[in-house]
C-alpha cells in the first residue's frame, strides 16, 4: 500500500517536536470513544484528546435538568441482542456485555449522570487510549506527498505540546451556544447558566427564546410556579411524532403545549428574534419591542420615549412585561480551532451549525479529516438519527470500515451465501438489524450478485450517499448487479404539518405495500452500480436513483416482517423476477 508510517512516535518538524500517531481523535464523548473502540480492536495507532478530566464532559453539564430524552427500553420480549439495540438509544457498540446501558439505569428516560458513569466505564474497562486534560487549541495542515492523504494534520494543545497524525477524526460534537444579538440581548440569560431551581421563578413572568427540547425542558421545570411562560421562535413547533425525527420536540417535554392549547395563560409565538429588542424599565421589568422602533428614536431621549408595539397596537401579544428572558437556542460546532488551511466551512441554511462534510463523513475540502457524532448530523439533519448515539454509533463504525479499506487494505466485511439463501438473508436483517432501523434512508445493506446469480456477497450498513463509490470505498466488486436493502417511511407521511393519526393511516395488504407510511423495508435492484451523475440527479427526497426494479415490504404494526404470505412470498417473487431464477428450497 505504500503507506508512509513513522518508525518512531516522536518526530521533529521545523525545530518543534511532534508526537505522532496514525489517527488522532478530538473529543472523548460517545462518538470519540466509539471510534477509539474500533481503532483499538483493529490494533491501530491512535490517541483520543479530551479537554476535561473524564469522558463525556458535555453530559456532566447537559441537559441542565438532567433527564435524557434517549430511551432506555430494558425489555422487548426478545433475546436477540441486535434487535434489542433498536430500542436501546444509549449503549455504544462493543463486545463487552457489561457495557449495555440498561445495567446503568432502570429509567426509561435516564438521568444524565448515568451516562457520565457509563462513558467513564466504557473508556476504562476497554482500556481506550484517552489523553485527558488536553485541550486542542489549534489544528493546521502540513503538505507532504509521502503522507496517506497528501498532508499531515498538526495539532497543538493548551500547553503548546504538538502532535501529528495522518488521519484526523473530529468528535467534539456541537457545544458552543447559539446566540442571537439584538438590542437588549444583554438582559437575556442563557440556558447554560440559568437557575434550575423552580423556586427562583415563583410568581414570575418568563419569556423563552427558542422552541427545541432545551426550551421546552426549561419551561417544563418552571411550569408550575410561574405566572405564565411565553415562548418565541422563528419557526413553528415541530413535534417528533409528526416528523419522525428524534431531535424535534419530544412528548416528555411538551407540557407547555397543553397549557397553551387548554388556555392556561402560557403561549407560543412565531417571530424573527433578530427583529426584537428588549427594554429594561426602572423597576427592572423587561419589555419587548421591535428593533426598528429603537433605530428611529431620538438617541438623546430617555427610555420612556421608546415606542412599544402596544402604543400602536393595543392588543400586541407580548405587551405584558417580563421578569426574565431565557435563551434556549441549542448549540453549534466550534470552528475556531481550525486553521484556514483545513477549509472547515459551515453548512448553509439550517445546517450552518455543522461543518460541511460528504455522505462518507469526510470533510468536503480536506481529505483524511472525518467528522463523527453529533457534528456529522448535516448528512441526515431532520431525517434520521445520525446526531444521536443510537444513530452515530453505526455511522462511526461505517467510517472505521472506510478507513480500514483505504489505509490498511482491509475490505468492507462481507459474507458469501448461495443464491437460495437470498430471501432468508434479507428477512433476517430487516427483522433484526439495528443500524438499518435507526439510520433509515442513510445506511443500507448491499447485496452484490456473483456471475450467473449463483451466489451473493452481503455487506452490512453501507452509507448509501456514496453508493457510486462502493467499489473504491469497500474493496468489493459489483460487476453483476446488486440489491440495496434500506428502511424508509412513506414519502408524504412525515412533516411538521402532517396529521399522522388520521384514520386508515396504515396499509395492510401486500399489493399496496408501496403506499406504506410507517417505517418499512424497501429493496432496490440495479443491473449495474449507479454512477455519481445518477446519484446527483436522483429524484427529490429519494435516497437512491431510480432502480431497475423496486419492492416495498408492507409495513407491519409489530415491525415483524415474517408473515409468510404478506411479507416473505412477495419478496421472494420479486427477487425471482429480478434474477430470472427459482429461489425456492426443495427437500427430498
Amino acid at each position: 500500500l505504500g503507506l508512509a508510517l513513522y518508525a518512531s512516535s516522536l518526530c521533529a518538524v521545523s525545530g518543534a517536536a511532534f508526537l505522532y500517531h496514525d489517527y488522532c481523535v478530538i473529543g472523548a464523548g460517545p462518538s470519540g470513544l466509539q471510534a477509539a473502540y474500533f481503532l483499538q480492536q483493529a490494533g491501530r495507532d491512535y490517541v483520543v484528546f479530551e479537554r476535561s478530566h473524564a469522558p463525556g464532559s458535555f453530559f456532566a453539564l447537559y441537559p441542565r435538568h438532567r433527564k435524557l430524552i434517549s430511551i432506555n427500553k430494558r425489555y422487548t420480549g426478545k433475546s436477540n441482542s441486535e434487535f434489542n439495540l433498536r430500542h436501546d438509544w444509549n449503549s455504544l457498540l462493543s463486545h463487552d456485555r457489561r457495557l449495555l446501558f440498561r445495567r446503568y439505569s432502570r429509567d426509561f428516560f435516564p438521568d444524565a449522570d448515568a451516562m457520565v458513569r457509563y462513558l467513564e466505564d466504557f473508556a476504562s474497562l476497554l482500556k481506550l487510549q484517552v489523553q485527558y486534560n488536553t485541550a486542542i487549541i489549534h489544528v493546521t495542515l502540513e503538505r507532504d506527498r509521502q503522507a496517506w492523504n497528501g498532508h499531515y494534520f498538526l495539532l497543538t494543545d493548551q500547553d503548546r505540546q504538538n502532535y501529528k497524525c495522518s488521519s484526523l477524526l473530529v468528535a467534539t460534537g456541537t457545544w458552543v451556544p447559539n446566540v442571537v444579538n439584538f438590542p437588549g440581548s444583554e438582559y437575556v440569560e442563557g440556558y447554560e447558566t440559568v437557575s434550575i431551581n423552580p423556586e427562583d421563578f415563583a410568581g414570575q413572568t418568563v419569556l423563552i427564546l427558542g422552541r427545541g427540547n432545551s426550551a421546552f425542558e426549561t419551561a417544563e421545570n418552571i411550569l408550575g410556579v410561574t405566572n405564565f411562560i411565553h415562548m418565541v421562535s422563528r419557526s413553528r413547533v415541530r413535534l417528533s411524532w409528526a416528523t419522525h425525527y428524534v431531535g424535534d420536540l419530544r412528548a416528555i417535554n411538551n407540557g407547555l403545549l397543553d397549557t397553551y392549547q387548554l388556555k392556561s395563560l402560557d403561549g407560543l409565538l412565531e417571530g424573527d428574534l433578530e427583529d426584537l429588542a428588549i427594554i429594561k424599565d426602572k423597576k427592572g421589568k423587561l419589555h419587548i419591542t421591535l428593533r426598528f422602533y429603537l433605530e428611529n428614536r431620538n438617541t438623546s431621549a430617555g427610555i420612556d420615549s421608546v415606542t412599544l408595539p402596544q402604543d400602536e397596537l393595543d392588543n400586541f401579544a407580548t405587551r405584558a412585561p417580563y421578569d426574565r428572558v431565557i435563551r434556549c437556542l441549542g448549540w453549534k460546532f466550534d470552528f475556531s480551532i481550525y486553521n484556514r488551511s483545513l477549509r472547515m466551512m459551515p453548512g448553509k441554511g439550517n445546517k450552518k451549525k455543522y461543518p460541511q462534510i460528504k455522505p462518507s463523513y469526510e470533510s468536503r475540502s480536506t481529505r483524511g479529516l472525518f467528522v463523527l457524532g453529533t457534528a456529522s448530523h448535516s448528512v441526515d439533519f431532520r431525517k434520521s438519527a445520525g446526531g444521536f448515539i443510537h444513530g452515530f454509533r453505526y455511522t462511526t463504525r461505517a467510517v472505521h470500515r472506510l478507513l480500514e479499506n483505504r489505509h490498511h487494505g482491509v475490505p468492507w466485511p462481507s459474507t458469501v451465501y448461495p443464491i437460495t439463501q437470498l430471501t432468508n438473508s434479507i428477512i433476517k436483517r430487516v427483522n433484526e438489524a439495528s443500524g438499518l432501523y435507526q439510520m433509515f434512508s442513510i445506511l443500507a445493506d448491499i447485496i452484490l450478485l456473483r456471475e450467473n446469480a449463483t451466489a451473493f456477497e452481503y455487506l452490512e450498513e453501507y452509507p448509501v450517499g456514496v453508493l457510486a463509490e462502493l467499489e473504491t470505498q469497500t474493496g468489493r466488486k459489483a460487476p453483476n448487479g446488486l440489491f440495496v436493502v434500506i428502511m424508509e417511511y412513506g414519502r408524504n407521511f412525515s412533516g411538521a404539518d402532517k396529521d399522522v393519526f388520521y384514520y386508515n393511516r396504515a396499509v395492510g395488504e401486500a399489493q399496496h405495500a408501496w403506499q406504506s407510511n410507517f417505517l418499512h423495508p424497501v429493496i432496490y435492484y440495479y443491473k449495474r452500480l449507479p454512477t455519481e451523475r445518477e446519484m446527483r440527479l436522483r429524484p427529490p427526497d429519494w435516497p437512491l436513483p431510480r432502480p431497475d426494479a423496486v419492492h416495498h415490504i408492507v409495513e407491519d404494526f409489530l415491525t415483524d416482517w415474517t408473515a409468510p404470505n404478506a411479507h416473505i412470498l412477495p419478496l421472494r417473487r420479486f427477487l425471482e423476477n429480478c434474477l430470472s431464477t427459482d429461489l425456492r428450497n426443495f427437500f427430498a
